[in-house]
């Protein structure tokens, strides 16, 4: 490898002469092509947009990458461009981890989450009575805790569920049942939502305690002691659905928003502060998209 090629590289770079790049790294030999040329490589595919080549580079470099921020951007960058917004999230969140606050990488990061659920969005208006797929392997954490407050022992009826609509004159969304008769209330690993925003280079969240359960026994149950109308009716909290999760302080609540869609209909997922004159933030079009964007603190 010449010694001045990575300084001339850089300067193709600057001048937009992508193929340039491509051209001179493809006459290197395979085996002679070490981590730095190849993302040089990958990059300038990136800027090509030719992003399928893209990503074959920056696998074939995966192990040497899983520490460097830029890798895990790059690859980010193909990946949403091919439309695999998932793929991108999770490069683009492993990419924050390494090197918090970049620019680039928040607004992708934005981008991506926006992508995916608006995807899921799609889907739920495409095929409203059908569940997408979720893999909730590994998602409960099943501490003593968890068990004895919000873990129903069985899962919910469908007399049940009716029975509790009735009482909370809502109709539960269709992806919550199908997560409550896999596994009825607990608290999950992940169990903060992004909000938008940063600061100091952090993004901001909010942060739940737990998922209630359907039904009545469990102190934070939809209808348990701790539930749904307990919570609404002794906190003040706006009558515009269904409390469906605690959060660390009893100031704070994530609820179910019916106001746009009727109590029939597919509700938004809402954050309430109480201290702050019960100011209400959306997290999500759904209850299935709050789920997926559950990350770890």
């Amino acid at each position: 490898m010449r010694d001045n090629l990575l300084p001339q590289l850089e300067a193709w770079h600057e001048e937009d002469e992508f193929e340039e790049i491509v051209n001179a790294i493809m006459e290197i030999a395979e085996e002679d092509r070490n981590y730095v040329l190849i993302s040089h490589l990958g990059r300038a595919l990136n800027n090509l947009e030719r992003y399928e080549e893209a990503v074959e580079q920056f696998l074939s470099i995966e192990e040497e990458g899983k520490g460097d921020p830029l890798w895990h951007y790059r690859i980010g960058f193909a990946y949403y461009y091919l439309d695999q917004y998932e793929e991108a999230l999770r490069s683009f969140e492993t990419a924050d981890q390494l090197d918090p606050g970049d620019e680039d990488t928040l607004e992708f990061l934005d981008l991506a989450r926006s992508k995916v659920l608006q995807k899921v969005v799609e889907v739920s208006n495409a095929e409203v009575d059908t569940v997408v797929d979720f893999d909730f392997t590994d998602f409960w954490d099943d501490s003593e805790h968890a068990l004895e407050q919000y873990v129903m022992d069985d899962p919910p009826t469908d007399e049940l569920i009716a029975s509790l609509e009735e009482e909370l004159v809502f109709r539960l969304p269709a992806f919550y049942i199908h997560m409550m008769k896999l596994h009825n209330g607990g608290v999950p690993q992940n169990r903060c939502f992004p909000i938008g925003g940063s600061v100091s280079g952090l993004q901001e969240h909010i942060r739940i305690l737990g998922v209630l359960g359907i039904g009545r026994e469990k102190r934070h149950s939809l209808c348990g002691e701790s539930g749904s109308r307990f919570r609404i009716e002794n906190g003040g909290y706006p009558e515009i659905g269904v409390v469906i999760c605690d959060c660390p302080t009893e100031s704070e609540v994530v609820m179910l928003d019916y106001r746009e869609s009727g109590n029939d209909g597919e509700p938004e997922v809402v954050y309430v502060d109480k201290e702050n004159n019960y100011k209400i933030t959306q997290l999500a079009p759904n209850f299935e998209a709050f789920i997926r964007g559950l990350v770890k603190e």
